[in-house]
């Protein structure tokens, strides 16, 4: 079985498959005569596509003990999907560019507390990977009548692990 390289969730990083919605390095300003502090424009919701609309869920994620064994992938090809944490748990992400799906393009990222990501339409991600307790996600994606979500079972799976090589998986 090969092993994901796990890397750490950064903007940069994690660019080609969507944002990360953090507060480092956001813009933000006061409101509420002062009483406030917004922190602004931290995600492209894109969820309107043929008559789509936004949904806000609660996503209760139960725990995963390492190694995980990735088998699965999804996509939501009409809209963005974005997983904020209620908790600082950490979680991990697995992601592979919008399109055709190509296992050699898989990644993994590991998640500082607060982070969150959102993830483009299109882009083939794993279903929510929770670490050591109970995690609540408010996610953001689209509603409407046409389906929105492929899956697919890995031919070969993939093992995710903190004690991954240095070597990306090819």
């Amino acid at each position: 079985m090969k092993t994901l390289q796990m890397e750490r969730l950064t903007r940069a990083a994690f660019a080609p498959f969507g944002d990360v919605i953090e507060l480092e390095g956001a813009r933000h300003f006061a409101i509420n005569g002062g009483t406030t502090e917004r922190y602004h424009d931290l995600a492209c919701v894109d969820v309107t596509e043929n008559g789509g609309r936004p949904l806000i869920n609660l996503f209760r994620a139960q725990p995963r003990a390492l190694p995980v064994e990735i088998t699965m992938m999804e996509r939501h090809p009409l809209g963005s999907q974005a997983f904020i944490p209620l908790t600082a748990g950490r979680y991990l992400v697995v992601v592979a560019p919008a399109g055709e799906f190509d296992p050699t393009q898989m990644r993994a990222f590991w998640t500082d507390a607060w982070q969150g990501v959102n993830y483009a339409k299109g882009v083939w991600h794993h279903p929510l990977l929770a670490l050591d307790r109970v995690s609540d996600f408010v996610v953001v994606d689209r509603g409407g009548e046409q389906p929105n979500c492929d899956e697919l079972s890995l031919a070969q799976p993939r093992r995710l692990t903190f004690e991954a090589s240095a070597e990306r998986v090819e």
